[in-house]
């Protein structure tokens, strides 16, 4: 999978930016994935699910926007991703576009967003439509864990994590979901 080149239609078919990754194996719906390293922005929520949704954004929103030391604009990448940090924090991330690097990024000026790099690694996905909910986030966590099962050389090492590639006016049967669960390898499987 490319790049694409930002840019968002009417029906929120987005084409912004998104990290670079190869498709390892592809059932239905389901995919295991590596990705290429990739810089985030993020900022940790304490709030519940739907909540940190929409503060987290705006926190984001606001650094990619000009609220940074060079009050330089950034363009919107996809997926924004929401990961449980713990039980009652969650963490919203950003991608950056591929031209910068974490010397080049603009530094933050509010403390609560963190800027990493995120090295190369291995993904779980199940994709969705439709709008979004904890519950059925959950239950879409719940196959891609079952389906999983199929490939014990794969180890989970992450909670799911939620990932919204459209902006909120699109149509819900428009809308591209997914859940991930970082993977690795396990050393000798029989």
């Amino acid at each position: 999978m490319g790049l694409l080149s930002t840019g968002c239609s009417l029906f929120g078919k987005g084409s912004e930016e998104q990290p670079t990754y190869q498709v390892i194996l592809n059932e239905d719906n389901k995919e295991i994935r590596k990705y290429d390293s990739f810089i985030i922005a993020k900022t940790t929520i304490s709030s519940n699910f739907k909540d940190a949704q929409g503060k987290g954004f705006r926190i984001l929103a606001g650094y990619i926007f000009g609220k940074n030391k060079s009050q330089q604009k950034i363009s919107m990448t996809a997926p924004v991703m929401t990961v449980p940090a713990d039980k009652e924090n969650w963490t919203m991330t950003f991608s950056m576009p591929s031209k910068f690097t974490i010397n080049t990024l603009p530094t933050p000026t509010d403390e609560r967003i963190k800027i990493e790099k995120v090295e190369q690694r291995l993904f779980a996905a199940i994709t969705y439509s439709g709008l979004w909910d904890e519950s059925k986030n959950e239950e879409q966590a719940k196959k891609l864990k079952e389906w999983l099962k199929k490939y014990p050389e794969y180890e989970l090492i992450s909670p799911a994590m939620f990932a919204a590639y459209n902006p909120p006016w699109t149509i819900p049967f428009l809308r591209r979901n997914e859940m991930l669960i970082e993977l690795r390898m396990r050393k000798n499987v029989e």
